[in-house]
Formats: structure tokens, sequence, C-alpha cells
């Protein structure tokens, strides 16, 4: 399976890939997406953390791009990622 894998609940199917980024982390400065703070704990990854908040591990990558994080699953302990309050608003901007 390919790191970037489709997602038809992100704009339409497009990829999630590095154009996407930018454009979370511009709307995230602007204001434009609503988060919350959460705090990962010991051996939790970003995968297991998007099937929590979204019913989808595939998503991850939107918690990476909201947080500042590169392409990786594993982050330390500690570290505080942001969630966005509504998905919808991540659609909006990516497609």
């Amino acid at each position: 399976m390919r790191r970037y894998t489709r997602d038809g609940r992100i704009a339409g199917g497009k990829l999630a890939s590095a154009q996407a980024v930018p454009k979370i982390r511009r709307a995230r400065d602007l204001g434009l997406i609503q988060t919350k703070d959460y705090i990962i704990q010991e051996s939790q990854r970003l995968d297991h953390l998007a099937a929590r908040f979204f019913n989808d591990s595939q998503l991850w990558w939107v918690l990476a791009a909201l947080s500042d994080i590169g392409w990786a699953l594993q982050v330390p302990a500690g570290t505080i990622i942001k969630v966005p309050k509504n998905l919808e608003a991540i659609k909006a901007i990516v497609g």
C-alpha cells in the first residue's frame, strides 16, 4: 500500500498530499479551523488517534498537518497535538 492513499471523505477522494498540508496550516493560522489540544500519551500513535477522533485511521495526516508534525505516525509522549473540532472544515479547505 502506498503511503498516501485515497480517502473519499476528504475532498472527494483527492490524495492527502503535501499540497493539502500548507492549506490546512494556513487556515489554522487564520483561525478558520477550530481545534482542541490533546496530549499524546505513552505508546499512542497518530493513526490510532485518528481512528478514535474520526473513526478513520487513514486521516492521521490531518492531525500531523494541524500539529506541525512531519510524516510520522509515532510522536513522543507529552507532544501536544491539535485536533479539529469539525472535520467538515478540513474538507472545505482541502477541496
